[in-house]
């Protein structure tokens, strides 16, 4: 005899709850047809659920993302990059503290070598008929940043080596939460054959049939909301076992009601978080103003307090991370919240004298500034010019209207070709192809939890002492 069992996804929220409200309707909507039908459904969300750019998620350290997620009756959850590196080792201690669920991460340890109590290495769902299905979860592979947090994190395929060979003999169905990425979650298809089905995110890719790789069907359903993924697996019930699975999509836009209960719900977080972030962090005597193009006083306020709080001899950082000026008068968590909203930290590499050079003259092409960029912690517009603290360039403009960097001088000093420099920036900038002399530098020192918001609240707060 053969039976449905349909298992529905989420991933990379980044909490865009304009979207959760139909996806709440949506989920309770199927559940209630498949209790009438009497088939059996799953849920699960595969991490970055929560997204500190959104002040609900800033303002209760995602609190009401792990709220929705009960309402929904998840029946597990991973952890992305965004729970577990952008929250303070205490906050993400107590994220999930009231959580209905479990967060399944096999390779997030203490630093003691132990899983946090508030993790599993894996799950046994155990069907009406007896059938057993086996989650497991695994998280990105940012070993710096968490050991700067207080965490350990392990090679997401060493663990699944291990958790795999703990759970197939009991298991009749093996399905991976892998907050990796498309490129990882194709080559698990490949070397873990024991795995039925990979729901994956982080890259937010978008599978609108899943893809078969070997024994094993991947699935991904985008970012934000935008999709709610469905698998069905068809169960032979007389011998236990998985004879077919297939994958979609449900473009959510397209889903037109939403949920009311979820709407006032968040609609009172809103307030609340308001409330929360009203907190004055400072009295400006001046305006602070930003232009993404041209010199302006607040970017060049950042990327000082940036060096300060690096202790650098040289700063640079995008006008763009900044959405809007300063007006005079009083400063809260709320302002500097929407106008920093980005989760990224400061950090400190060291260059050599002509890979800086070559970094800023990228730095100050058009194409650059004008650059729309999305992902990496960056939640603006666009890159902006950039701004320098202790670096200083002059430019002479060619025939053509193209400018030509003439001339740089690091500390009042011409730049040293062959000297190593402390420079000052953003961990952004490490992580991707943006500046590929920053991401390879040899030497980085991370700092955190705080994020830029907080190293601006601390330099604005040393108003009017020192600026």
């Amino acid at each position: 005899m053969l039976k449905t069992v349909h298992l529905y996804h989420t991933n990379d929220l980044h909490s865009h709850f304009e979207n959760w409200p139909k996806i709440a309707h949506y989920v309770n909507e199927q559940r209630a047809l498949h209790h009438q039908n009497k088939e059996e459904m799953i849920l699960v969300d595969i991490g970055d659920h929560a997204d500190r750019f959104h002040p609900i998620t800033e303002a209760t350290k995602g609190q009401v993302n792990v709220e929705l997620l009960n309402q929904l009756n998840y029946d597990a959850v991973t952890i992305g990059n965004n729970e577990g590196i952008t929250f303070s080792h205490e906050d993400l201690n107590m994220l999930y503290k009231e959580a209905k669920f479990p967060v399944i991460a096999s390779n997030l340890y203490t630093e003691m070598g132990e899983h946090p109590e508030w993790i599993v290495p894996y799950h046994f769902i155990t069907l009406e008929d007896g059938l057993k299905i086996a989650l497991l979860g695994v998280t990105v592979f940012y070993e710096k940043f968490y050991e700067l947090l207080g965490w350990r994190i392990k090679d997401p395929f060493q663990s699944l080596v291990e958790t795999v060979n703990k759970v197939k003999e009991e298991a009749d169905v093996i399905i991976l939460l892998s907050h990796l990425g498309i490129s990882d979650d194709e080559i698990i298809a490949k070397e873990f054959p024991d795995i039925d089905i990979i729901v994956g995110g982080h890259t937010h890719h978008v599978l609108q049939d899943g893809v078969v790789i070997g024994h094993s069907l991947v699935a991904g359903a985008g970012k934000y909301g935008q999709y709610v993924g469905k698998v069905t697996l068809t169960i032979d019930t007389i011998e236990n076992k998985l004879v077919d699975k297939a994958a979609t999509l449900l473009k959510i836009h397209d889903h037109q009601e939403s949920c009311k209960e979820t709407e006032t719900f968040l609609l009172d977080a809103q307030l609340k978080s308001e409330e929360i972030l009203s907190q004055k962090v400072a009295e400006l005597k001046e305006e602070f103003v930003v232009d993404w193009f041209d010199d302006s006083n607040f970017p060049q306020l950042l990327v000082k307090a940036v060096n300060e709080w690096c202790k650098g001899e040289v700063a640079m950082l995008n006008a763009g991370l900044l959405l809007e000026s300063l007006p005079k008068g009083p400063v809260t968590k709320k302002d500097l919240h929407r106008i920093c909203p980005h989760p990224i930290n400061p950090c400190k590499v060291y260059l050599k004298g002509d890979v800086l050079k070559e970094v800023i003259i990228q730095a100050r092409t058009e194409k650059m500034e004008h650059l729309k960029l999305k992902g990496l912690g960056f939640r603006g517009k666009v890159m902006g010019r950039m701004v320098f603290d202790g670096i200083e360039v002059e430019t002479d403009y060619l025939k053509d209207g193209h400018k030509l960097l003439t001339k740089i001088h690091i500390n009042g000093r011409e730049l040293d070709p062959e000297r190593t420099y402390a420079v000052a920036t953003i961990d952004m900038f490490t992580l991707g192809p943006i500046y590929p002399e920053i991401s390879h530098a040899k030497k980085k020192e991370f700092f955190m939890p705080e994020l830029l918001r907080d190293v601006l609240a601390w330099k604005l707060g040393k108003i009017p002492s020192q600026i």
